[in-house]
């Protein structure tokens, strides 16, 4: 737990919400070597998960910590499911066991300085965990749905994908580019591929330019208020709704950002365009899974 011990890291690409860090908010600026309301924080850490055998509160906690300073726990969901697998590592590794991740938040809100928060990247199988997929299916199956819209894209004049193949690959050409093409185009599938082009291309941009999370938002606003009619356009054409990334990211931004009625907003919105004809099942499930988790952080509060 202090600088330069040796530690047992271990990767991976799902992330692993860390809860109760407004109660170790110096901690997290100090680390984060930055001043509460003065800017935006996105700082990559390294955190060492303890397992905390004398809480008081919780025989099964899980703290975490980074550079010798706390910054909260596990939840006491995860804290349950993790920890026999954290002492399993830790006893056949001898030495502590450490994961990725970001501090990320602060800036300005509208109810004042926003508060840091840890995200750490793992996978469940390093502690024991099955991920959470379900079982492979004999044909494979829609995703975003481009790629089954390039493939009748010929046979199809109702929308024309060419566009794509002029989208510059600088991304700070490509965002300009694509809302002219917005701008002017009218079909319904075209325009939800573009929005979805553009909102990834914002999103990646983030610690490029300071507005790139602000017109990511928009962008993703803007497709939202025409996804009514893009699923019925996607029903139409598959019988089906493919993956609609917008409303996970968009969780997620929010759940970042300890906006949780915007998070669960997002969620929900996500599942209901989904109904019963989701291509992919497993979204509408990791989005109803976020729904609850965000709906308990509302009632019991962001320390929970």
């Amino acid at each position: 737990m202090r600088n330069g011990a040796q530690v047992v890291l271990l990767d991976g690409d799902e992330d692993l919400e860390v809860v109760g860090e407004s109660y170790y908010q110096d901690n997290l600026w100090q680390l984060a070597g930055a001043q509460p309301g003065k800017q935006r924080v996105r700082e990559d850490i390294y955190a060492v998960l303890v397992a905390e055998d004398d809480n008081p509160y919780d025989p099964d906690a899980v703290a975490v910590w980074i550079s010798g300073l706390k910054v909260g726990h596990l939840s006491r969901e995860n804290a349950q499911r993790y920890r026999p697998g954290l002492l399993a590592q830790q006893e056949a590794r001898g030495r502590p066991i450490a994961l990725a991740g970001v501090i990320t938040g602060g800036g300005i809100r509208s109810d004042g300085p926003g508060k840091l928060g840890v995200f750490l990247r793992h996978d469940p199988e390093d502690f024991g965990l099955r991920p959470h997929l379900l079982p492979a299916q004999p044909e494979p199956r829609m995703r975003t749905g481009l790629s089954d819209a390039f493939a009748t894209d010929a046979a199809d004049d109702s929308y024309d994908l060419a566009w794509m193949h002029d989208l510059p690959s600088d991304d700070i050409r490509a965002i300009p580019y694509l809302r002219k093409l917005l701008d002017q185009e009218k079909d319904i599938l075209d325009r939800h591929f573009m929005y979805a082009q553009l909102e990834a291309i914002l999103y990646r941009c983030r610690d490029v330019f300071a507005s790139a999370l602000g017109e990511y938002d928009q962008a993703c606003r803007q497709h939202d208020a025409e996804m009514d009619g893009i699923r019925q356009a996607c029903l139409a054409k598959w019988g089906t709704v493919p993956l609609l990334e917008t409303y996970r990211q968009m969780a997620i931004r929010q759940q970042k950002a300890h906006n949780y009625s915007q998070a669960l907003w997002w969620a929900e919105r996500g599942v209901a365009l989904y109904g019963n004809d989701c291509a992919r099942p497993e979204a509408v499930e990791d989005l109803r899974g976020r729904a609850a988790r965000y709906q308990a952080k509302l009632v019991d509060g962001p320390g929970a």
